[in-house]
């Protein structure tokens, strides 16, 4: 089981663990059944990066706290040192009475510049650990959209039609050497590292609530589900 479990019985997550043994157990089938082929490196590809999402998620959450807690303290000294240099702005300017109309224009001035670079800053710091989480979750991301390639281009020269009796192949047709059955256990490998791929996916955005990472992970299991659905043609089409 995959996600951890509620008292009322619904799922709450997806646990990086059991994915991890999941994949794992993907990738010593995958060795013992092709130890040659290229799909076992695929596969100890995927194994790294699972064990880097189970091993950097506490880390990284501990590095964002600091940094949260850094910024949100930095925006508090902020926010009060502009409101102590506007307050000593006015008191002076209300002190001198003899200060005329048109030489209030440059203090509202000032005080109109302070404020928006507080804003920016304060905006910065603010957005600073959701900028720092996206892009490490992005680059973990690419490297699984990329890897889902792989397994594509994996899959792309193994033909069923070349089992069937009639088939001829000509001098440039690809010989993946392997037989029904094995061509048949080759794809659906190949179709469960793409759905696999998705959960590692998930895992990445398990902890982040920003919508490019969700969007980004949405688009890679979309991704894993149209290459995963043609694998199964493949293996429909393999003759009996």
């Amino acid at each position: 089981m995959t996600g951890r479990m509620t008292g009322t019985g619904s799922f709450e997550r997806l646990d990086v663990a059991p994915v991890r043994e999941m994949v794992g157990q993907l990738e010593t089938r995958i060795a013992t059944r092709f130890p040659e082929r290229g799909l076992r490196k695929v596969a100890g590809d995927l194994v790294q990066m699972a064990d880097e999402v189970a091993d950097n998620a506490l880390e990284t959450q501990r590095r964002l706290r600091l940094v949260q807690t850094v910024a949100r303290a930095s925006i508090v000294l902020i926010v009060v040192a502009t409101i102590v240099v506007l307050l000593v702005a006015l008191k002076d300017a209300v002190q001198h009475d003899e200060l005329a109309s048109f030489e209030w224009v440059p203090l509202i001035e000032s005080i109109i510049n302070d404020l928006v670079f507080a804003a920016i800053a304060v905006f910065f710091l603010y957005a600073l650990p959701g900028r720092m989480a996206r892009e490490r979750l992005l680059a973990q991301l690419h490297r699984l959209r990329s890897l889902a390639h792989i397994v594509d281009m994996h899959q792309l020269t193994k033909d069923p039609e070349r089992l069937r009796p009639g088939f001829r192949s000509t001098h440039d047709s690809v010989d993946p050497h392997l037989d029904r059955d094995d061509l048949e256990r080759y794809l659906d490998y190949c179709s469960e590292l793409l759905s696999l791929i998705g959960k590692v996916a998930a895992l990445c955005a398990e902890e982040s609530q920003d919508a490019v990472v969700l969007d980004t992970v949405s688009t890679i299991e979309t991704l894993t589900t149209s290459m995963s659905r043609k694998i199964w043609q493949k293996i429909s089409l393999l003759p009996d």
